[in-house]
């Protein structure tokens, strides 16, 4: 079954104040949705979801990462970047789940930005206007925090209760007046290795 799409939407956030202070570059935050039918809505317990993962998540990996990208200029240009889901009332939290963690969803965007590190994500369930929470960090370094970043909206009339709100976020900056350092300051100074930072 084709996936049913009954509204994108994109958003763009630029920041240049922040702490009563200018931004030397302003952050600038895009956010492109996807209200979805949930593939899976009355139905009962589906036990095997991958049909629908795989005839959904390609064409919303797509969509979305295109709508990411001709709004930013260029892949290159991403620099922080991440991934969510809400499904509505009726919905699993799994349903939200299949839809974006699967290459077929995320391979897009991490092709399309030339990522390194993992997607960062969301997955909840809400009614329509529920917070929309896209976590978002560097595409290339893990452990960067000034691209620590959270994209938070709402939709005033998603998701239904038969539907998902699938989302991609990216940022072009770092949070401005960075001050707090980054995580491999922390591992030399509590003398733990990279590769085992909670030291155990």
């Amino acid at each position: 079954m084709a996936i049913q799409i009954r509204k994108t939407l994109l958003q763009i956030e630029t920041t240049l104040i922040e702490g009563g202070k200018a931004a030397a570059r302003p952050l600038k935050l895009f956010s492109a949705f996807a209200v979805v039918k949930n593939p899976w809505a009355g139905k009962g317990f589906v036990e095997d979801l991958k049909p629908e993962i795989h005839a959904a998540a390609p064409v919303l990996g797509e969509l979305l990462t295109r709508m990411i990208i001709d709004t930013v200029g260029s892949g290159e240009a991403v620099e922080g970047y991440g991934k969510s889901a809400v499904v509505g009332l009726d919905g699993e939290i799994e349903h939200a789940s299949a839809l974006i963690h699967t290459l077929r969803f995320g391979n897009h965007y991490r092709q399309a930005v030339g990522a390194k590190s993992y997607l960062a994500f969301c997955n909840t369930r809400g009614p329509a206007n529920a917070p929309i929470m896209i976590p978002l960090m560097d595409k290339n370094d893990e452990g960067r925090r000034s691209h620590y970043l959270t994209i938070q909206t709402s939709i005033p009339d998603a998701p239904a209760a038969d539907e998902i709100v699938v989302a991609l976020g990216a940022s072009v900056g770092g949070r401005p007046h960075h001050r707090i350092g980054d995580r491999y300051q922390d591992l030399r100074d509590l003398g733990q290795d990279v590769a085992n930072p909670a030291g155990v």
